[in-house]
Parts: C-alpha cells; sequence; structure tokens
C-alpha cells in the first residue's frame, strides 16, 4: 500500500516575494499578502504546516482606500488599565504608521492562533520603496 504524501516545514525551500503597496487597494492586498503566506497558491498546500513564502511589502504608506473608509475606520488598542482605551482614525494612522495598517489588515485574514502569529513573522512591511532584504532576492508577486 502507497503513503500519501504529506509535505511539512522541511520540505523545499521557501521563496521571498516582494510586494509593491502603491495604488493598490488595502483589503485586496492584504487577500493576496495572506494567501501568500499561508501558501495556499502552491500545489503541496497543508493546512497547519509552514508551507508559505516570505513577503516583503513596499509602499506601505500608498496603499488607497474606496469609500469614506480613510476617515469612518477606526483602530482600537487598549492598555489593560480601566479607560485605557485609545482609538485611532485610518487617515491618522497611514501619516504615522502605515506598516501598522497592513500588518493589521493581513492580521485578520490569517488564523487566529499559533499558526497564524509564526505566519506573522514571515511578513516584512516597509512605508517606502526601500527594504534591507536584497540578499535573499525577492521575486515580484505575480497578479
Amino acid at each position: 500500500m502507497q503513503k500519501t504524501y504529506v509535505p511539512n516545514a522541511s520540505s523545499p525551500p521557501v521563496r521571498w516575494v516582494l510586494v509593491d503597496a502603491d495604488g493598490q487597494n488595502l483589503g485586496r492586498l492584504a487577500s493576496r499578502v495572506a494567501r501568500t503566506l499561508l501558501g495556499k497558491d502552491k500545489a503541496d498546500f497543508t493546512p497547519g504546516a509552514l508551507r508559505g513564502d516570505f513577503v516583503v511589502v513596499v509602499n506601505a504608506e500608498k496603499v488607497t482606500v474606496t469609500g469614506k473608509r480613510l476617515d469612518d475606520k477606526v483602530y482600537y488598542r487598549a492598555s489593560g488599565f480601566p479607560g485605557g482605551l485609545r482609538k485611532t482614525g485610518l487617515r491618522e494612522m497611514l501619516g504615522k504608521h502605515p506598516e501598522r495598517v497592513v500588518q493589521a489588515a493581513v492580521k485578520g485574514m490569517l488564523p487566529h492562533n499559533r499558526h497564524g502569529r509564526r505566519l506573522m513573522g514571515r511578513l516584512k512591511i516597509y512605508a517606502g520603496p526601500s527594504h534591507p532584504h536584497e540578499a535573499q532576492k525577492p521575486v515580484p508577486l505575480s497578479a
């Protein structure tokens, strides 16, 4: 009887993928990045195994949104103390920390467990066009 092939994290080496966020819609960009991190575009996709690629996102400050989302969307964070809830609008967040906007969008599309947290470690986001990962030779993400 032939055994079923089950790929694991030590199978073939992973790629580094470069994504340019300039002019891209936030949600569509995040879903493409999450799909690449999970490895769903590979023939040997296995849930729970680290089969996806490393993703480098550049130009996070130039991401776009539709409708009134730029003024209406709010990000929350809590200190854990009474009255410690902080609210930040999308417009302000894009001005101060644009990489956090993309990070939050991608994080919401990954599994909410330790596998998702490991995948977030493979995501590198930069506000501008430069990044320190040239040695890994990232290839552009195909559309």
